[in-house]
């Protein structure tokens, strides 16, 4: 079981963010990893609308700290947007689909059946604004709030290996901090099992003794607290001491209870996974590789061992039978990223996901004794020929100072050197999120349509060790911005690639550097795409929400203190410098958005548009920081190509007049 949390100003359009990111891409080297060349001839292959691409059917597993396969059964609990907008759902064995929820405005997403009947919890929020609340869907359909208040923002945090309780988290005392509450899976009575002083609740021993707490000293250094919940007054107990700065996180606890699997970068530039005995505080080394390990748990029982390694932006997982010392071997699935690993209550089947670059993430039901794998999902559209769809290759190019940046580069088909396309610097949310491979279908339709997509990781992104992960610690939109910059002169040399038609795109931080590109280096791109970006940095780091009240002094020490660093953050904070804004700009952003609100985009938009800039604006009142809704999602996509076909591939005149090519 695990509760996980984010700092990340991270976009729903751009990748999460992970925590550490190394000392191989920190050395200057200036070796490139070279896109494959492209065909003489371009390809020619089928332009299919936004609305199709958006057709794609969203899956997710219910939670990993709940029951997600049902009582005495092979149907499995899911969340899916297949009506437009998620709801829960559960999938039999034959992938038929019976539909729990059928909200038709607010996203609910599945967590986990009730161990011995047909309930089901599930969350959601209000119009993405990120307040969630609990609930239990009852047999007979209707919605019960166990976490009701208008300012209540409660998490599921899962369920004692007994069945007879379940845990929540909520900030109902104070907003700032997340207490843990004890429910009873019976009559929903509930006792506050620990209160908190502003750390993070991380995971629950399955036999409820245990609760890891952790806490961010800085962005670089943070620790891990235990609570034995059995003591009379329970105490957190620092069990990381430690000097100099090291990054400690929390996996997973055990089967048994009897040990914490926890996240270090002690011992080098990448997270490592170690075991800590409760009894006795004995260390050992769990797994150790060459890039991150993303995450560690164990099956119910114990038998299996699930593991990930961040390998160069993929996913790479292993399924580990400790009884038999063997690895997990599955047939009959794709190449790609397995991931959202669920185990039913006998260990003798699992369920699953995978995705590819050109296939959306699909869920499968496999039975372990044979290895064999059945796919209960079609997620893309029947519509859409994925021999028309692009597999991303991993490149690399030098910055400003020699620094090696990886990307994720997307070239369309339809390119040759005859006939050379525009491209887009996609650039990922956080600070700290990274670009990986795997489906996008708003990075596909722009391919499709005829732009290159290079998904930069511009120093401070995870994934690529410590080092590098905190070259922009307080020179965000400075240092990293030149590696942005940087990324057009690579694509200018790309075979391909039109040098005279590069733009910009980004979502939440990476909204920020469109709008900072724009800002501070006004003649390097030709358009920008601002995607719910920070335009005032003073404003944003005052008016964070108040429940990251943990994480405030860990992204102030990032960041910036707008108390005493005031003036760097009016440096670096585009708003301030919109007069220089010249080139066409297309700001995305929702009304509901608690992490970056309204005024950030009206005002930017007001102060180009007063400078002469040619603006666009797309305003969602039914949105958050993201899009939950299909019909948001395919009309940003259109707007993104329309945009781009008007001022990128097209040509203005002087008279504001498109003339095509």
């Amino acid at each position: 079981m695990d509760i996980k949390w984010t700092i990340a100003l991270a976009a729903g359009v751009t990748a999460a963010c992970a925590q550490t990111a190394t000392t191989d891409t920190a050395e200057t080297s200036t070796s490139i990893a070279p896109v494959e060349t492209v065909e003489t001839e371009p390809v020619s292959v089928t332009e299919y609308p936004a609305a199709l691409f958006h057709e794609t059917t969203s899956y997710n597993l219910g939670s990993s700290s709940g029951f997600v396969f049902a009582p005495g059964g092979d149907a499995i609990l899911a969340s899916t947007d297949v009506t437009g907008i998620f709801n829960a759902v559960t999938l039999d064995a034959a992938g038929n689909v019976t539909p729990l929820t059928a909200s038709d405005d607010q996203a609910i997403y599945a967590q986990s059946f009730f161990p011995a009947d047909d309930r089901v919890l599930v969350t959601s929020d209000s119009g993405g604004n990120e307040i969630f609340h609990v609930y239990v869907r009852e047999a007979d359909g209707t919605l019960t709030d166990l976490t009701p208040g208008e300012e209540t923002r409660a998490s599921f945090a899962g369920w004692r290996d007994d069945g007879e309780v379940f845990y929540v988290a909520t900030n109902e005392r104070d907003a700032t901090t997340d207490d843990l509450y004890a429910y009873s899976a019976s009559d929903y009575s509930r006792e506050m099992v620990f209160e908190n002083s502003g750390m993070s609740l991380a995971d629950i021993s399955p036999d409820g003794r245990w609760l890891a707490l952790t806490k961010e000293r800085t962005s670089a250094d943070s620790d891990i607290y235990l609570v034995d919940l059995y003591e009379e007054t329970p105490q957190p107990k620092l069990i990381t001491e430690h000097v100099d700065d090291i990054a400690y996180g929390v996996y997973d606890f055990t089967a048994d209870s009897e040990t914490l699997i926890y996240a270090t970068n002690e011992f080098g530039e990448f997270n490592q996974a170690w075991t800590y005995n409760l009894a006795s505080g004995e260390r050992a080394a769990l797994i150790e590789a060459d890039w991150d390990v993303s995450f560690v748990f164990d099956s119910p029982t114990g038998r299996y061992l699930v593991s990930a390694i961040n390998e160069d932006a993929v996913t790479d997982l292993t399924i580990h039978d400790n009884e038999t010392g063997e690895d997990v071997s599955l047939s009959g699935i794709p190449d790609g990223e397995l991931g959202q690993v669920r185990f039913n209550a006998d260990e003798s089947k699992i369920a699953f996901g995978v995705n590819t670059d050109t296939s959306p993430f699909n869920l499968y039901l496999a039975d372990l004794e044979t290895g064999t794998a059945t796919r209960l999902t079609s997620a893309l559209p029947e519509g859409i020929d994925e021999s028309d769809l692009v597999t991303a290759s991993v490149v690399r190019y030098p910055s400003f100072d020699g620094l090696e940046i990886p990307g994720i580069f997307y070239m369309p088909q339809q390119a040759s050197a005859d006939n050379p396309v525009p491209a887009l610097v996609w650039v990922h949310g956080g600070p700290g999120g990274q670009s990986t491979k795997g489906y996008s279908a708003m990075i596909q339709h722009l391919v499709n349509h005829g732009y290159a997509v290079l998904a930069a990781n511009n120093r401070g992104s995870s994934g690529y060790g410590k080092t590098f992960f905190h070259m922009d610690d307080r020179n965000h939109g400075e240092a990293d911005l030149q590696d942005i910059v940087w990324a057009r002169t690579y694509l200018e040399g790309v075979e391909g690639i039109d040098p005279d038609k590069i733009g910009i795109i980004g979502g939440s931080y990476g909204g920020f550097m469109v709008a900072a590109a724009l800002a501070f280096e006004p003649e390097v791109f030709d358009v920008g795409i601002n995607i719910f970006g920070v335009t005032n940095w003073v404003r944003t780091l005052e008016s964070i929400p108040p429940w990251w009240g943990s994480f405030r002094d860990a992204l102030y020490d990032e960041m910036g203190d707008p108390a005493t660093d005031i003036e760097r953050l009016r440096r670096i904070s585009p708003l301030f410098h919109a007069e220089n804004i010249v080139k066409p700009m297309l700001v995305i952003q929702g009304a509901n958005d608690p992490r970056v609100l309204q005024v950030e985009s009206d005002e930017l938009v007001a102060a180009a548009r007063e400078n002469g800039a040619t603006v666009e604006y797309v305003l969602f009142p039914d949105e958050g920081h993201g899009f939950q809704k299909r019909e948001n999602r395919i009309t940003a996509s259109e707007a993104f190509v329309t945009f781009l076909d008007t001022y990128l591939m097209g040509e203005v005149e002087s008279d504001g007049v498109v003339a095509a090519e």
